[in-house]
């Protein structure tokens, strides 16, 4: 494998089709489904060897940010860019914006573009899969991994491949791409042999695809271009120029190149790779108890038989004579639905939205840069909230107008300004915030910081803040 092939970790999904758990603010990549480390963890530890790999580069939307930095530094991954798109314009842009980076330095770096949300068991095979595709990148080829199908699945894309490129082992011509067949021609095409699933990851130099752009999609490059020339720094991201990038077209890098391009390749690759797209994902990769369950967190199973359970926030889940079902808890909602049915989430999702429900995109836990809070109860001119402070961080230096608060510490230090006056809290000590004093919360401990807020007052929305000062550069 030659050094120094450059990751490209797109971030942009939502993940809805594994609601409640994985929301708008909070999707699927950043949650731990599968390890003790959330998907982009292990989607960055997967290529963080420095001598097969450079730094990774990261195309995210801003919302994210402060959460994917904050988790690469938890693994002790240190990015060459964390790009932030400035609204949502598919992969091909995201790609796009990415080579143009890279094209700048070397036309010749080789992009490994990866899902952030995605699972692969055997890392091995995933390593030498991409040794094969390196040549063929060199060389001008646009490269795909196809993914050896264990079953007539009706949710992916297909590849079909063709002969074999040259006398290069393990790499083939892309006769065509298919798109999501139903069940009878997936069926036909798992006997034939020959098709494979769209993984959605790929291999080719920078100037290849920009190359390939030009020619099937010029407004997507002069878009990926204008908006890195114009791009600004702002702490450690890179804040893409807005303009240029809302004029690119919005199109998957499948439809904008891979399915056009005369230059596409696949390697087909056994690598234990899963999408996480579903409930029924996360039952197929699960651990399984004797019954054929998953089970994850305060659950009671009894007589039940291949089903997925989960209450890791929630409450206690006692499941009795069910089968083939997917019971999904977290403090706010709960999801019932056959396990079979698992692709059809989005349906939840519609009408919620429909109904101009919160839950549809936003969890009861709400991340920001400096830790989390929660809101425990919402009442009539009053709120509770728990507040975690990461070892080190601090809140803007704010006021609110409408509002008071009063803060108790349950565990960890605490450091209270308030006006003109600095102290310390300790566990079980309080402090009182009225309107219109200016506070900021900061923990300079080693410890996370954990306390109690309650809010009281007219008006208690989060938009309810006048800052004076943040260590994170937010208005």
């Amino acid at each position: 494998m030659p050094a120094k092939i450059h990751p490209v970790i797109l971030s942009g999904g939502s993940g809805t089709r594994l609601w409640p758990l994985s929301r708008t603010s909070y999707p699927k990549q950043f949650l731990k489904l599968i390890s003790d480390n959330s998907l982009l963890q292990d989607t960055a530890a997967r290529v963080s060897d420095p001598g097969a790999f450079a730094r990774p580069l990261v195309v995210c939307n801003e919302e994210h940010r402060f959460i994917i930095a904050e988790q690469l530094r938890e693994i002790g991954v240190a990015p060459s860019h964390i790009m932030l798109e400035p609204v949502a314009r598919n992969t091909a842009p995201a790609v796009a914006v990415a080579a143009a980076i890279l094209a700048a330095d070397d036309p010749d770096a080789l992009m490994l573009v990866l899902a952030a949300d995605h699972a692969i068991e055997d890392e091995v095979m995933f390593r030498n899969a991409i040794g094969v595709a390196a040549g063929a990148a060199a060389d001008g080829y646009l490269v795909t991994f196809g993914i050896k199908p264990s079953r007539p699945e009706t949710g992916y894309g297909y590849i079909l491949r063709g002969g074999r490129l040259g006398t290069r082992e393990g790499c083939f011509s892309v006769e065509s791409f298919v798109e999501k067949p139903d069940r009878a021609t997936a069926e036909k095409y798992l006997a034939a042999g020959g098709y494979f699933w769209n993984s959605g990851m790929f291999l080719f130099s920078a100037s290849a695809f920009l190359e390939e752009c030009e020619r099937y999609e010029p407004e997507i490059r002069k878009a990926a271009e204008g908006s890195v020339a114009g791009a600004k720094r702002d702490l450690d991201f890179l804040r893409l120029a807005k303009e240029p990038f809302a004029a690119s077209p919005s199109k998957s890098i499948d439809y904008a190149v891979m399915e056009r391009t005369e230059r596409a390749a696949v390697v087909p690759a056994d690598i234990g790779w899963n999408d996480v797209g579903s409930w029924a994902s996360i039952w197929e990769i699960g651990k399984k108890d004797a019954q054929g369950n998953v089970l994850d967190g305060e659950v009671l199973a009894l007589e039940t038989r291949n089903s997925l359970i989960s209450s890791t926030d929630g409450p206690l889940v006692a499941a009795l004579g069910v089968e083939n079902l997917a019971v999904v808890a977290t403090s706010d909602a709960v999801l019932v639905l056959p396990l079979d049915r698992a692709q059809d989430v989005k349906t939840v999702i519609d009408r919620l939205k429909t109904d101009h429900r919160d839950e549809a995109a936003v969890h009861p836990r709400v991340y920001r840069p400096w830790g989390f809070y929660q809101t425990l109860h919402d009442g009539d001119r009053f709120q509770v909230k728990r507040i975690t402070v990461s070892p080190g961080a601090a809140l803007s230096l704010q006021r609110h107008h409408h509002r008071a608060e009063h803060w108790v510490v349950v565990n960890g230090i605490a450091e209270v300004t308030r006006d003109e006056e600095t102290f310390v809290l300790h566990e079980n000590e309080s402090a009182y915030l009225p309107p219109l004093a200016v506070h900021r919360l900061a923990n300079p401990g080693k410890i996370p910081l954990n306390l109690i807020e309650v809010q009281s007052g007219s008006y208690l929305g989060e938009d309810d803040i006048e800052r004076f000062e943040d260590t994170y550069g937010r208005k």
